[in-house]
């Protein structure tokens, strides 16, 4: 029971880095695909480098470089920050791409369609596109989700007080590292599955919303 709630402890740490690299990923992103789509072969060429060389990088890369270079030599930040802004850089890339998946799977003549009738963008994306794309968008989304709450175990490598390393300081303490990461899995799992009911459920509510407001 020890083991357990000390490893429990942690969990506050795990769903924040998740949750804040989830939301820093997804607001990046929606610039980053709307560059993937311009007009322009050069915008599109900046977004391509971006989203390959972001993805290209291993993930704890990414936050040594952000806790070790960036923390120390222009600002300083928490493990905490380090590791939301680092998986978030990873999360923007990832997400940008969900989000394109989602806007090409909207076929071509609802484009020209609402084109033709003289739409602006934001009632074209608000009342058309996104009601479309969103039934796409969302299943991809609870499911990348659920990988970076795995994923938010690197974190760990640089501090952070996730279940993770509260698991590595039990096995180092107390010679039982089987018992300790086999009790983080758990908690994993656990923490994994609500979070894939609730974004389903979220999802479906959302495109049956927007479906009847067309």
């Amino acid at each position: 029971m020890e083991l357990f709630l000390t490893l429990l402890s942690g969990v506050g740490q795990t769903l924040a880095i998740t949750g804040g690299a989830l939301l820093f990923g997804m607001i990046l992103a929606v610039p980053i695909v709307l560059m993937r789509r311009s007009a322009s072969a050069f915008v599109r060429a900046i977004a391509i480098t971006f989203i390959q060389i972001v993805r290209g990088v291993p993930v704890i890369v990414w936050l040594l470089l952000i806790y070790f270079a960036l923390g120390t030599s222009v600002i300083k930040l928490t493990t905490l920050q380090a590791a939301i802004i680092g998986l978030g850089i990873v999360s923007a890339a990832i997400v940008a791409e969900i989000y394109r998946s989602g806007l090409d799977a909207v076929p071509s003549g609802q484009w020209e369609a609402s084109e033709a009738l003289g739409m602006r963008a934001v009632p074209l994306y608000g009342h058309v596109i996104l009601p479309q794309a969103v039934v796409v968008v969302i299943p991809q989304l609870a499911s990348y989700a659920i990988g970076l709450l795995k994923d938010s175990a690197v974190a760990s490598i640089i501090g952070a007080q996730d279940v993770t390393f509260r698991a590595y300081q039990e096995a180092q303490s107390n010679l039982n590292g089987l018992a300790a990461f086999l009790v983080a899995a758990a908690l994993y799992i656990a923490l994994s599955i609500p979070i894939a009911i609730l974004a389903r459920y979220t999802g479906a509510r959302l495109a049956s919303q927007m479906r009847s407001g067309l």
